[in-house]
């Protein structure tokens, strides 16, 4: 099936029944949270679904079944909704949901444990190591080099990273990344160009290549700097593309992903790609590259927002 075949395969409204657009919650990205849920959920309302919105944070699972929902829109981030913890309340509710089940939440939302699957399966990815308040620093420069990333193993939106330039400085970004998580990992730092490519069903939407003035595709890059360039189409020739693509989906199918998400990968000076994550549920803001990468491909942000909830149909 081509990609303008499958991208274009669009329930009716009804076909959904009542459907609740999780959002909000706990984590560090709650308010990001917020602004996808939003989104959504105005989006849903536009194309006619009977949809309603629903700060887990508010009242729990007992008010979610409350609200009586047919399937229910993800679009909570970071730990307690893209984990598989929410995942598995559903799944115990018998509430279909968009995206992936529990373990590919589980396996995505930890950075360490991805990358052990990937190299496994030998697909690239940078060497990386588990930092402890004892580790031996200088052991660390010595086996992955400088620079390098010191981030959460659990978190997401660069919250908690840093990339470490000297020895003295390993041991704050050490800290800092603490502040997030118990679970904090070095990773070698792979000079060059950022790309992300977007999985929807059966289909790799077009490549973006990310550009930050600053050269550190972080929170403020992210979510609220004007500056951050996007290039589509990316810049990279046609058979290079479809490689990336290729190798996108083989790592988002080896955690399991499934429905809709997001790899983000490195190019190094040789051509080399360099797998970094993968999202489970991606951002839906203005500054979000999922929409950006659909739009590209024909697809406006109220179609791709109900097929992405098309995907709970499959459950």
């Amino acid at each position: 099936m081509s990609r303008n075949q499958q991208i274009s395969e669009t329930p009716s409204p009804s076909d959904f029944g009542r459907v609740v657009v999780l959002y909000g919650g706990e984590s560090a990205e709650r308010e990001v949270s917020l602004v996808s849920g939003a989104a959504v959920l105005a989006s849903l309302q536009r194309s006619g679904v009977d949809a309603r919105g629903y700060d887990l944070a508010a009242g729990g699972l007992s008010g979610l079944e409350a609200l009586a929902p047919d399937r229910v829109f993800i679009a909570m981030h970071g730990r307690g909704g893209e984990d598989g913890t929410l995942q598995g309340a559903l799944e115990l509710l018998g509430i279909p949901y968009t995206g992936s089940g529990v373990l590919a939440s589980a396996l995505g939302m930890d950075k360490q444990r991805t990358k052990q699957i990937w190299q496994a399966l030998g697909l690239p990815t940078p060497e990386s190591i588990i930092l402890s308040p004892d580790a031996d620093w200088s052991a660390v420069v010595e086996r992955l080099g400088l620079p390098m990333v010191v981030k959460p193993v659990h978190e997401g939106s660069t919250l908690g990273i840093t990339i470490v330039d000297s020895l003295e400085a390993l041991q704050a970004a050490y800290r800092e990344a603490a502040r997030y998580d118990a679970a904090v990992m070095a990773e070698r730092f792979i000079r060059g160009e950022e790309y992300t490519v977007s999985l929807l069903g059966d289909t790799e939407l077009p490549a973006i290549r990310v550009e930050v003035p600053s050269g550190f595709y972080d929170y403020e890059a992210k979510y609220h700097s004007n500056e951050t360039l996007y290039h589509l189409p990316c810049g990279l020739e046609a058979s290079t593309e479809q490689a990336l693509a290729t190798l996108c989906r083989q790592a988002f199918d080896a955690v399991g992903g499934r429905g809709w998400g997001r790899v983000d990968v490195m190019r190094d000076a040789e051509g080399r790609f360099w797998l970094l994550e993968v999202n489970t549920v991606p951002g839906m803001t203005d500054h979000s590259l999922v929409p950006q990468s659909a739009a590209h491909a024909g697809l406006g942000f109220d179609a791709l927002v109900l097929r992405i909830l098309a995907t709970s149909l499959e459950r």
